[in-house]
């Protein structure tokens, strides 16, 4: 992590990486994250935070005209340290490689994803996940803000007890939430692996240490569990049917259904993934097969309004960087309205995780996590492929317009 750290430490001192006390930007358009769209205004940010928002007029530091200025885009669901090896094939459990070597990987990826707009993820997730949030935290490193749940729990984690056990020892090493798998993997055909004594144990653990719950639940059966459960969110959910999804939608509990990118990633990559665990051949016609069941689930969720369905990619080796094809993809083949799709991802993913208070908009208060791209995304969803400009916490780390 040292060599990495001098890497950055160049950056800066290059001026890639800005930092004022008090900046001004000038917005030629504005999308607040909170549903509204606001013509030329000035937005003051100090200590990394945004101060005010005005009308526009008067010296700027950064003049963004042309562009439309949102709200630093939220994924819900990455895995930062995935990665292929030098032999170009997904990294395997055998591989020789160092913790150091890893995280620089992982490095890498954040910083690719921060490039193109991210400014915040949950990372679900991998116990190097932890020093590279916090490397990122210190500001040591560029990359987006890091939630994550360091290791998660599969059947094999054991009895209710053993579940509750696993949560506290998650807790002591700092992770920020509890990953579940309460279904087999797509490429298994989904089917429920947990019981429910087991989701409540977990889930009731992890909420009395005040962490939140994310649970991999393809099929209704798990997802029913994880609901009654009270866990927080429910991911993937290729196989839901519509009353499953009222259910969800009626307990309040987030949605995030991973249409496209993961699958398409996959697909894409093929040959650097087949052969390692279950990425067989039948694993392959399995994810084919879903690809139509989870558009279908995703157009169902749209007509329930109640359903909080927030933005997450599930990105792994090969996706990180791209995130916004899973927002262009429901937006275009999915039929969400552009502007709720923007929502998904910024206020509205921010609530998902306990942030709603500190980022995902734009208003006096909250963190400056700021981006321009080019056009209108809340017409246009491909704008988001045209990132311009980027600032976290009133660092700006990409100014290309």
């Amino acid at each position: 992590m040292r060599g990495l750290a001098l890497f950055f430490a160049s950056l800066l001192s290059a001026g890639l990486v800005h930092g004022q006390a008090r900046v001004v930007l000038r917005a030629e358009r504005l999308l607040d994250g909170a549903g509204n769209v606001l013509e030329n205004r000035s937005i003051v940010v100090e200590g990394g935070k945004i101060r005010e928002i005005g009308a526009g007029g008067g010296a700027a530091d950064y003049e963004l005209s042309g562009l439309t200025v949102l709200p630093g885009l939220i994924d819900t669901h990455v895995h930062i340290a995935s990665h292929f090896d030098p032999d170009d094939r997904v990294h395997r459990e055998q591989s020789v490689e160092t913790r150091e070597e890893n995280a620089l990987y992982a490095a890498g990826n954040a910083y690719r994803t921060l490039m193109a707009g991210v400014t915040t993820v949950q990372s679900l997730g991998n116990l190097v996940d932890k020093p590279v949030r916090d490397a990122i935290a210190r500001g040591t490193i560029p990359g987006p803000r890091i939630l994550t749940s360091l290791e998660s729990i599969f059947v094999a984690t054991g009895d209710p007890e053993a579940m509750r056990a696993f949560v506290r020892k998650q807790k002591s090493q700092g992770a920020d939430l509890i990953k579940i798998f309460a279904s087999e993997s797509i490429r298994d055909g989904g089917g429920p692996t947990l019981s429910q004594e087991q989701l409540d144990a977990a889930c009731g653990e992890a909420r009395g240490l005040g962490l939140r719950s994310v649970v991999h639940a393809h099929g209704p059966e798990s997802a029913r569990r994880a609901v009654a459960a009270n866990c927080d969110v429910i991911e993937h959910g290729a196989l839901l049917d519509a009353e499953t999804l009222s259910l969800i939608a009626d307990k309040g509990v987030f949605f995030d259904p991973n249409t496209y990118l993961v699958f398409q990633n996959y697909f894409d990559n093929k040959a650097r993934y087949l052969g390692v665990g279950n990425y067989t051949e039948e694993g392959f016609r399995h994810m084919e097969r879903a690809v139509p069941s989870v558009l279908q689930v995703f157009k169902t969720s749209l007509t329930m309004p109640k359903l909080k369905m927030v933005f997450g990619t599930d990105a792994v080796a090969g996706s990180h960087g791209r995130n916004v094809e899973e927002l262009v993809y429901r937006v275009e083949k999915g039929g969400q309205d552009p502007h709720q799709a923007v929502l998904s991802a910024t206020s509205l993913a921010a609530e998902s995780l306990g942030l709603g208070s500190s980022v995902g908009k734009i208003a006096p208060g909250m963190e400056a996590d700021l981006i321009a791209v080019e056009g209108n995304p809340a017409e246009d969803i491909t704008a988001l492929r045209r990132v311009r400009f980027v600032m976290k916490g009133g660092k700006v780390f990409r100014n290309h317009r």
